[in-house]
C-alpha cells in the first residue's frame, strides 16, 4: 500500500487523483483510496488541512492530487455585501465552518442553520458542492510566530 507523507508545492508529473470531503482532509492519519480504487495510507504532519488542488507524495516519488469531494451544502448568493456580512458574522458566532465567496456563503447543510438565516430575509438553497471553508485565523501555517 502506498504511504503519503508530506505534501509537495508543485509537481511534474501528477500520478493520481484522490477525492475525500472535508471531515477525510483535516486527518493526519487515513485510510483511503485513490480515485481509481487503490488503498492507501494518508500520514501527515498533525494539525494540517489537505486543501483542494493539494499535492502529496510518497517516499518514492509518487504524486497525487487532492479534490475536494462535492458535499451536502447549504448556499445563500446575494448581492446585499451588509447581509452578506451580517450573515457570516452570526453563521461564525455558532463556530459554523463556512466557505465565503463574493456573493455567496456555503455551509455544511443544517437545517436549524438554514432556518436562522432565513429568517434574515435570506434564501437557503441545498447543493452538493465541494466544501472549502475558509482556514481561520488560528489555523497553523508552515512558519510559527512567537507571540
Amino acid at each position: 500500500m502506498k504511504e503519503f507523507i508530506h505534501k509537495i508545492p508543485v509537481s511534474n508529473a501528477i500520478d493520481a487523483t484522490i477525492t475525500l470531503t472535508l471531515e477525510q482532509r483535516v486527518k493526519s492519519r487515513l485510510k483511503a483510496q485513490l480515485d481509481n480504487g487503490e488503498d492507501v495510507g494518508i500520514f501527515m504532519q498533525r494539525g494540517g488541512v489537505l486543501e483542494h488542488g493539494d499535492l502529496i507524495e510518497t517516499e518514492d516519488n509518487f504524486v497525487v492530487k487532492v479534490v475536494a469531494a462535492t458535499e451536502l451544502l447549504s448556499s445563500i448568493y446575494t448581492t446585499d455585501p451588509l447581509l452578506l456580512a451580517r450573515t457570516c458574522y452570526h453563521l461564525g458566532n455558532r463556530h459554523v465552518e463556512l466557505q465565503i465567496t463574493q456573493n455567496s456563503i456555503h455551509y455544511r447543510h443544517d437545517h436549524v442553520l438554514d432556518e436562522m438565516v432565513q429568517s434574515f430575509g435570506l434564501d437557503v438553497i441545498s447543493e452538493q458542492l465541494p466544501f472549502c471553508p475558509e482556514k481561520g485565523a488560528y489555523t497553523s501555517h508552515s512558519g510559527h510566530h512567537e507571540h
